[in-house]
């Protein structure tokens, strides 16, 4: 078992060997035989590894939960669920480049016909591995627990006769098959909508021999339906509407036979993009914008397994698709749309336990948090903590008459939010109200479009940012008058001010009442809305203009050390790594005798453990129950230790491109609590970590008999030892 508790666990000081598993390298530069003329290695397949092969890497294990034995069955489910959601993702966003290189031919550059086609081969085994899965093993045990999702085929008669009923009901006034001639060409087809294509035999009403339809399914209609107690008086039976409409297609072309017929769905490039330059409105160009992003270019083509060939062609040519771009599966062309099943089964024995966040420990409840923060900083480590917390400072802040101003960013709070409520809300008091809504938030635009229109229509000052960047930095401020001076009170954190995510993803939120960081954070708005020059910063860093030189110039620091021989570490976690200035700068601190852990959860583009180059970096990552977004990086530089939380990853478009925060935590109490929940827990998981090899894949970490995840530990550590959930994930069978 993983030690949680601060007596038990290992800190990051005073011996580096601490951390984690030794791998037999040395800890100190002068043990290490580094020749003077070693030179970074360039952008080869050997150190630099490609990053959509990465992230597709990084489905791999999230899928790997869906595979295990161990995780309850409808939480498998729902992981699969998951993959087929990042998956599509990852084909709105990263897929149109390499599309358009096969289009093209393309045989040189980053995006060649070659990169497309491997890149479609790794998807497609993923693919039949995950439909694999779902028809071998996931419905078979549902099936023995009395769960199915029952075919046409397998109906009864009671049971196809309300279906048909359903369907008469329920589906049919919603439908509209069009044949395709001169006068109705082929459909816009919706990004990720549900269709079928039909082909039909003998001549429609006017003699004519179109022989190819298309029905376009409502996204109103719920895609699982339960059949009711009367046609399944024993089991928990449920129809799939795909089938619902297969079972029927006969009936929406009277006088015409069905030859043949097939499910797809088409995956489209749904990244909006602006000439923010030419922009004059943002606001209004992002509403127009997005009335087009379910109709960008094809990118992915998905069609039932007996999908005839001539069908496939059509739809392949429609699209202007390479057959690369096909993907054929035995099953529901949209595994997304199976999640509805977890909430229509909602059986606790086949979920994970519950979990309740606890009240975050460093706060008195029923004291004044402002009060609170006039003592000390405070940390709150979500979700084994409560958001709460933060809702409590925010809802005081609303509440309080001595509280002036108000300033917070949005970047996602989802489209029912109490927090944007409770900021409505001060304005209605008299408050001002600042806040700076981040419209391009990918995939979250129209609610805060909704959001910025709604505080600017009660009175409140809402900025869009800094044109040409997102502004992805988490800040919220409170000034307050307090006797004859002001008084700064804020929030800083490594996630969104989402309370569904915050139940969902690990972060870190940070209050403090300390006088230089309120007074950076008040700095860094006025700039926001001002777009003067950056104020002269004493503690925060600020992307573009600081962040990216002060973690390159860390990481120099630490290997200058290195080569001293004094002791020389770096610890990070973040989601991604993909910055190649900071991989040259971790490459050639720990040539230099830095012993190097990085804990990545997503992309890694840095190759650990290469000989000669990358000896020194271990890479790990760590998927779990939650959704890993601390973002923690540490540095020792022999009797020099500084710890930062920030908003960002290690990416080009964090450092350059947005604007993001890091600021240090130097409270002893605080930092260690970091180290040890976050940095030390994540480097002695032996459950759920993958360790990442020379050759550029991950192998999942050795595990001892009794061993506990991180998270299964951190839940241990807030969890009630009352709990049920407690104690059976002490015994392993959470």
């Amino acid at each position: 078992m993983l030690p949680m508790p601060p007596q038990d666990v290992p800190s990051l000081h005073p011996e580096p060997s601490n951390i984690g598993v030794d791998n037999g390298s040395p800890s100190h530069a002068h043990e290490v035989d580094v020749p003077s003329s070693a030179v970074v290695p360039g952008r080869s397949p050997h150190v630099f590894l490609d990053r959509d092969h990465s992230i597709l890497a990084f489905n791999e294990r999230v899928f790997d939960w869906a595979v295990r034995a161990d995780v309850p069955l409808l939480e498998r489910l729902r992981y699969l669920c998951i993959v087929s959601s990042n998956l599509d993702e990852f084909f709105e966003v990263r897929a149109e480049a390499h599309i358009t290189a096969a289009q093209k031919g393309e045989t040189k550059g980053l995006y060649t016909t070659d990169s497309f086609e491997a890149l479609a081969a790794k998807v497609h085994d993923l693919v039949e591995r995950q439909y694999a899965l779902f028809n071998d093993v996931l419905v078979p045990a549902f099936a023995q627990l009395g769960i199915r999702i029952v075919s046409h085929g397998d109906r009864t008669s009671a049971q196809k006769r309300w279906v048909h009923d359903y369907f008469v009901q329920e589906v049919r006034p919603l439908l509209i098959p069009v044949g395709l001639d001169p006068a109705h060409p082929f459909p816009q087809v919706a990004n990720k909508s549900l269709n079928f294509i039909v082909r039909l035999k003998g001549r429609d009403a006017f003699g004519r021999e179109n022989e190819i339809a298309i029905v376009k399914v409502p996204r109103a209609l719920p895609r699982l339906v339960r059949m009711p107690a009367k046609v399944a008086p024993q089991e928990s039976l449920f129809v799939s509407l795909s089938s619902i409409i297969r079972a029927h297609l006969d009936d929406l072309f009277p006088g015409r036979e069905v030859t043949e017929f097939s499910q797809f769905r088409v995956t489209r490039h749904s990244d909006l993009a602006l000439d923010e330059e030419d922009v004059r409105n943002l606001r209004t160009a992002l509403r127009q914008g997005l009335q087009h992003r379910h109709y960008g270019q094809a990118v992915r083509l998905e069609v039932s397994a007996g999908c005839s060939s001539f069908l496939a062609h059509f739809l392949l040519e429609q699209f202007g698709l390479p057959r690369a771009a096909l993907y054929r599966v035995h099953g529901p062309v949209n595994l997304v749309r199976l999640t509805q099943l977890v909430d229509l089964v909602n059986d606790p024995s086949l979920l994970f336990a519950p979990w309740s966040s606890a009240w975050p420990r460093q706060l008195q409840p029923g004291v004044s948090i402002m009060e609170q923060l006039r003592q000390r900083d405070v940390l709150i480590h979500q979700p084994f903590e409560s958001f709460d917390g933060l809702l409590e400072f925010l809802r005081e802040a609303v509440n309080d008459p001595d509280v002036l101003v108000i300033k917070q960013t949005i970047y996602r709070t989802g489209a029912d939010s109490e927090l944007m409520d409770l900021l409505s809300e001060a304005v209605r008091r008299g408050k001002e109200v600042m806040a700076v809504v981040e419209l391009k938030a990918r995939f979250d635009e129209e609610a805060n479009i909704n959001w910025a229109e709604a505080l600017e229509s009660i009175g409140a000052q809402v900025v869009y940012g800094v044109v040409g960047l997102k502004t992805h930095a988490k800040m919220l401020l409170v000034t307050r008058r307090e006797g004859r001076q002001l008084r700064r009170y804020g929030h800083l954190s490594t996630g969104n001010y989402n309370v569904r995510t915050a139940r969902l993803y690990t972060d870190l939120s940070y209050l403090t009442g300390d006088v230089e960081t309120t007074a950076d954070m008040d700095g860094v708005f006025n700039h926001l809305a001002s777009q003067n020059r950056p104020p002269k910063l004493r503690k925060l860093i600020l992307a573009p203009f600081h962040l990216h030189h002060r973690m390159v110039e860390k990481i120099e620091q630490v290997g200058f050390a290195a080569s001293r021989g004094e002791d020389a570490r770096i610890v990070a976690k973040m989601n991604a790594l993909t910055d190649e200035a900071l991989i040259r700068a971790l490459i050639l601190a720990g040539q230099r005798g830095a012993r190097i852990d990085l804990i990545v959860r997503g992309a890694c583009m840095l190759a650990a453990q290469v000989p000669g180059a990358t000896d020194n970096i271990r890479v790990r990552s760590v998927i779990g129950r939650f959704l890993e977004h601390t973002r923690v990086f540490y540095f020792r530089s022999g009797e020099q230790e500084d710890l930062y939380l920030s908003s960002a990853d290690w990416m080009n478009r964090n450092m350059m491109r947005r604007v993001e925060l890091a600021w240090p935590v130097t409270d002893p109490g605080l930092r260690q609590q970091i180290v040890d929940e976050c940095l030390v827990a994540y480097l002695h998981d032996d459950r759920d970590a993958w360790t990442l090899n020379a050759s550029g894949t991950y192998d999942r970490a050795a595990r001892t008999q009794d061993g506990l995840g991180a998270q299964d530990a951190l839940m241990v550590r807030y969890g009630p030892k009352t709990s049920g959930l407690v104690a059976r994930i002490e015994k392993g069978t959470a």
